[in-house]
């Protein structure tokens, strides 16, 4: 298998100067001899010498091609000349972006979900570019999709408390994890056409339409379980710390159905959504 061939070729410049002299020199030996023998040499320059100019741009290479033959790539930027027969390919060596369609796959657990990625890459062996895959451009994207769908597939959306095991990576939650994860899998997939990842990360992520409104609602029932936990424990602590200091400070002392009303009237006055309205007692503790 061949590998990419760095080449220099002939100063441009020079060539350039050479194809005006020719031409001048020729035009103006019709004029004063009036021989049509000079119109050969302008022939050439314009077949030979013109075709044989090849321009690169910054960040740009052109790779050249000698009746089928892999000659080499120039990518330094400037004017040269080369073999006139030479075929010309252009390559461009730039980053390029790529925003993929929005894609229907389905998560680790089964879960329908909507993603897209976005890519950064360039062309770096422009030979595997150039002759390893069909069409560069298409098959960066085409196996962009393929990596994506992969992805999503290995990672669960989202972890919710009622699962039966939890995940230390989720699409949603991980973002660094999955970018890197996205970025390793297209880059060995990419490989094979010469093209260097240069950053690959999620550029959209959701549920699909048809669960979305379920999900929505899974998710702030989880939240508001996740809360009310949180209150509970709290509720039952400020209790707790209630009766141990009337215990200690001999406030006032309670057996245990007094002890059970207070518990239930402070758990129902910390727990509950709403405030709650006093209720003064004027006679005794049991009345």
């Amino acid at each position: 298998m061949k590998e990419e061939k760095i080449i220099t070729l002939a100063n441009g410049y020079l060539m350039l100067f050479l194809f005006f002299a020719t031409i001048t020199g020729s035009v103006s030996a019709i004029f004063y001899t009036e021989s049509p023998l000079y119109i050969i040499s302008i022939l050439l320059a314009i077949f030979i010498i013109l075709p044989g100019f090849v321009l690169v741009q910054p960040n740009n290479s052109r790779v050249l091609l000698l009746f089928g033959k892999y000659i080499g790539t120039i990518k330094k930027n400037g004017l040269y000349w080369a073999n006139p027969f030479y075929t010309k390919k252009k390559i461009s060596l730039r980053a390029s972006n790529f925003d993929s369609e929005r894609l229907k796959v389905n998560d680790k657990l089964g879960n329908p979900i909507m993603i897209s990625t976005i890519l950064v890459w360039k062309v770096e062996d422009t030979y595997k570019a150039a002759f390893d895959v069909d069409n560069f451009e298409n098959f960066v994207r085409v196996q962009t999709d393929a990596a994506v769908r992969k992805l999503a597939s290995m990672y669960p959306y989202d972890n919710f408390a009622d699962e039966g095991h939890q995940e230390d990576i989720t699409l949603r939650s991980s973002v660094n994890e999955v970018s890197d994860a996205l970025e390793k899998e297209i880059e060995e997939r990419l490989s094979i056409a010469g093209i260097k990842v240069l950053e690959a990360r999620i550029g959209y992520l959701a549920y699909a339409q048809e669960i979305a409104s379920a999900m929505l609602k899974r998710q702030q029932a989880t939240a508001i379980v996740a809360a009310r936990h949180k209150i509970v424990q709290g509720a039952v602590s400020m209790v707790e710390m209630a009766l141990e200091e009337l215990g200690k400070k001999q406030i006032v002392e309670l057996d245990d159905d007094r002890k059970a009303a207070m518990v239930s009237n402070l758990m129902v006055i910390l727990c509950g959504d709403k405030e709650v309205s006093p209720v003064l007692n004027t006679g005794t503790l049991n009345h």
